[in-house]
């Protein structure tokens, strides 16, 4: 996502800094900004987006607080200092227990207060719905929290409406009746070019080649130049098994075009998808390569980490 689509505008130059990927740059220029204007509440939101991006959660979390004293009723930053809670909360044994729980409950209350501020905020919305439908009882999760939500998701937007529950049903591994929720928005034939790619995601994760190329050929006149089609159409031609070397050119093209970020397919998954190209064609080096760049990249992807050791042994 870029800079300027997602609020107030960025002084022009650390707006290219930021949609450019360079986030450690963006942040030294929003720091001097801030000495400028030290209650302009915008520039701690992208300094906090910034330190997102870099997984500094802990100084994510200190701008996007911020922000908020300084803003109170933006749902935006209510959304973004949720996300950054719960990442901060999934960071593993670097924090005891309680103190997880006590970051979930942060995440659940701001996912809360960007719906409460603004029911049209549909990331937001999504967000809180991913928050009750994985989260524990303990710390607001749960089915029923998480229908009531998508029902009154529904109400604002059918189309998101229909992918949350569609969402619930693939955690609760009710793949028929997710399906069925996929065909209906693809029916709908909605204008917004990421719900295409979040359906062909699904049919990716379920290893169906077919309807994932179909996915993207239906969402693709919406936006033709858009790069995260190269991301798509190369996982689907590895599905398929055929024209390697499209295959790896348009995963190439992407990681070449598109600076990794929160709002699209990450570079590690990228990388991922390259190494099983490579292994399937038996360049065993290339592939072990790539599971090693998408490791560095996202040390959390127990997959990938298990892929590349059984790589390894070979």
């Amino acid at each position: 996502m870029c800079a300027r689509a997602a609020g107030r505008e960025l002084p022009p130059d650390i707006e290219r800094l930021y949609n450019g990927g360079l986030y450690r740059q963006a942040a030294e220029a929003l720091n001097a900004a801030i000495q400028r204007e030290p209650r302009e509440s915008s520039l701690h939101y992208w300094l906090g987006r910034c330190f997102y991006e870099l997984r500094d959660y802990n100084r994510a979390i200190s701008s996007l607080e911020r922000a908020i004293a300084l803003e109170p009723d933006r749902s935006d930053y209510h959304d973004w200092l949720g996300k950054a809670y719960g990442r901060k909360a999934q960071e593993g044994n670097r924090f005891t227990p309680f103190t997880s729980l006590s970051l979930a409950h942060k995440a659940h209350r701001e996912f809360e207060d960007a719906v409460r501020l603004d029911a049209r905020n549909l990331e937001a919305q999504r967000d809180l719905i991913r928050y009750l439908m994985n989260a524990p009882g303990i710390v607001g999760g749960g089915d029923q929290a998480a229908e009531q939500q998508v029902q009154a998701l529904s109400a604002v937007d059918p189309v998101e409406g229909a992918l949350a529950q569609a969402e619930l049903f693939v955690t609760r591994k009710k793949f028929d009746q997710a399906d069925q929720e996929y065909q209906k928005v693809l029916e709908m034939k909605p204008g917004r070019i990421g719900v295409y790619f979040e359906i062909a995601e699904y049919y990716r994760d379920r290893g169906e080649a077919e309807r994932m190329s179909e996915a993207i050929a239906a969402g693709a006149p919406l936006a033709a130049g858009d790069h995260r089609l190269d991301y798509y159409r190369g996982i689907a031609l590895i599905l398929e098994d055929r024209a390697p070397a499209e295959a790896e050119a348009d995963l190439r093209h992407y990681l070449d075009t598109v600076p990794d970020n929160a709002n699209v397919p990450s570079h590690s998954t990228a990388h991922e998808w390259l190494g099983r190209l490579y292994e399937k064609e038996g360049q065993l080096d290339k592939a072990a390569q790539e599971y090693q760049a998408a490791v560095s990249l996202d040390p959390h992807d127990k997959q990938t980490s298990e892929a590349l050791k059984a790589l390894q042994k070979r």
